[in-house]
């Protein structure tokens, strides 16, 4: 059986990531990369993980 593994990725040095939540309909949390143009990912803050579960 073939093991289920992550390719390793390459994470940029120069990057400034910030999060920030969006309030309206749903709230979505965002995560993004401010230094380049459309870097950045959203989902519902409900489904958003926690500060500790993030630790």
């Amino acid at each position: 059986m073939e093991s289920d593994t992550v390719a390793p990725i390459e994470i940029a040095a120069d990057g400034d990531i910030m999060a920030s939540v969006e309030e309206g309909p749903t709230d979505q949390f965002i995560v993004a990369d401010v230094t380049r143009d459309d870097a950045y990912l959203t989902t519902p803050l409900a489904d958003a993980a926690s500060l500790p579960a993030w630790r």
